[in-house]
């Protein structure tokens, strides 16, 4: 899965859902010897997650998994959101805003150290802002920080923001992982070896195996933490996730791969299964900047061969939300949209037609992920009923990322975008990987993140909904949903998901 981006459901560990489902006995046994000598304990958990993150720098790669693991747990930012999706304090005590509503006055917490055990101050955040704003920074959410004018440290615990224009999201914004607060010194190697100010610090990390958090004892609330080691395995096959359960060699999988397995964990007394949801719009993502994607009447073409319906049964056999345009049916402003582009078969393959396109193969490129790679069959099944020749190509992460993300090398992809207030990824440009360059877009976007009154902020997130709608940007599948299955005893995990990470300050485990 992928953050703001794509990336994805590529989280919290639920974005990152992968389609291995070959009932293989082998890795299962692997899995099973590999994981057996570690006996349940309550001061640890133990993890299991679908995406190794391909860094541990939430700031210079979208990979949502890295956020899952680290954010709010490694790496701390000015503020943090709660479960309910309040801003709340964090790296910041308090904060004042001009009446104009463009000057941020943050009061910063005394105390703190990083990991390495250096002091936390101003600087830091300065360093950190700068890093992010810089013409060269390759920050995945870069675009939170263009509304920044200037940022000055007034003292050691003080630091001010002021913004060029108002922005809605600003503090929201402020408590991602991308807006993490790094040291100067030891920037550069976050990626492997990160520093931050959290409740827990880096162990170790084997890669294509597991990552181990222990308790940072030097912590400003450590009395808070209730663990003193995580263990995150990474098992990408649904069927060794599952064996790895029911075996108890995990505590805790909060993105469950497998949803037709839910019922077997529901009624086992020693599990725990939740529901919840996310922020993770599922896209059949269409590149806008290359043919035949870039007539419109293509696109809303293969929005009219996909059928929602089947894509949900048969990927997330029914646990899932249709959605038809690009915002969570969650949210206060959303708008049923699922209707625009009814599933008709004939009607799709004379649209083909007309457009000139019909036969003409497309290619569907997707990561390894299960919702990603169910949906992609029962898409390909679908648009070659209306005369397309879809070719599926899985693809690992890394490649995706490259290729799909970064180069745009690609004809059609499905992917989850789990971050928060992201329907301005569309306003991103054509350097973004949907390859969509609209100013009418744009405009509105910009009208969004800068209005002040959630009523009209609503109305105009109304409007940007029936936009992309019309414009049949991609194809809009589902709302990915936040399925666990938990060992009974393991408490404090967030029920659903209003931003990419889970806090596990408050997670406890009673072994």
């Amino acid at each position: 899965m992928f953050k703001r981006h794509p990336l994805d459901y590529a989280q919290q560990g639920l974005m990152n859902m992968s389609g291995h489902l070959k009932n293989s006995t082998l890795p299962i046994l692997a899995l099973t010897l590999g994981l057996g000598a570690f006996a349940a304990n309550a001061d640890t958990i133990r993890v299991g997650m679908q995406q190794e993150p391909t860094s541990l720098d939430p700031t210079t790669d979208a990979t949502a998994s890295i956020d899952s693991m680290l954010t709010m747990n490694v790496f701390e930012s000015l503020t943090v959101v709660a479960e309910n999706g309040e801003v709340k304090p964090n790296l910041a005590t308090s904060w004042d805003v001009s009446e104009d509503g463009l000057t941020y006055t943050f009061q910063l917490a005394s105390g703190v150290k990083f990991h390495d055990g250096s002091d936390f101050d101003a600087e830091d955040v300065l360093f950190s802002f700068n890093r992010a704003m810089a013409e060269d920074s390759v920050n995945p959410s870069k675009g939170i920080f263009k509304p920044i004018e200037k940022i000055t440290a007034i003292d050691p615990q003080t630091v001010e923001i002021k913004l060029t224009n108002k922005d809605a999201f600003f503090l929201f914004n402020m408590g991602q992982g991308d807006s993490s607060i790094v040291a100067a010194e030891t920037a550069d190697t976050n990626n492997t070896n990160p520093i931050g100010t959290g409740p827990f610090k880096l162990d170790s990390w084997t890669r294509g195996d597991k990552l181990t958090l222990v308790k940072n004892t030097d912590y400003r609330d450590a009395d808070a933490v209730a663990l003193d080691k995580v263990e995150f395995r990474f098992i990408s096959d649904a069927a060794a996730a599952t064996a790895a359960m029911m075996a108890e060699e995990l505590d805790a999988f909060p993105g469950f791969p497998a949803p037709e397995l839910l019922p077997q964990f529901e009624a086992d007394p020693r599990f725990r299964v939740n529901i919840g949801s996310t922020e993770g719009e599922v896209i059949l993502a269409m590149n806008n900047a290359k043919p035949p994607f870039d007539n419109i009447e293509v696109r809303r073409a293969v929005s009219t061969a996909i059928n929602r319906e089947e894509i949900i049964e048969g990927a997330m056999y029914g646990q899932a939300v249709p959605i038809g345009s690009f915002y969570p049916p969650h949210g206060t402003a959303y708008v049923d949209l699922t209707g625009a582009y009814p599933h008709d078969t004939e009607k799709a393959k004379e649209m083909f037609t007309e457009a000139g396109v019909a036969g003409t193969t497309m290619t569907l490129r997707v990561p390894p992920f299960p919702y990603a790679m169910r949906s992609a069959e029962i898409i390909q099944a679908e648009l070659s009923a209306a005369g397309i020749d879809a070719k599926v190509e899985n693809v690992e992460w890394g490649f995706w990322l490259e290729e799909v993300y970064k180069k745009k090398n690609y004809d059609m992809t499905i992917i989850a975008h789990t971050s928060p207030n992201d329907m301005g990824n569309f306003a991103r440009g054509p350097d973004y990987f949907y390859g969509y360059d609209d100013e009418k877009f744009t405009a509105l976007w910009d009208a969004i993140r800068t209005e002040a009154d959630p009523a009209k902020r609503d109305d105009l997130l109304k409007e940007g909904q029936q936009y992309l709608s019309d414009q049949a940007v991609h194809g809009f599948l589902f709302q990915m949903p936040l399925l666990g299955v938990f060992r009974t005893g393991v408490e404090g995990y967030w029920a659903s998901s209003p931003v990419l990470y889970m806090p596990l300050k408050g997670v406890s485990n009673a072994g």
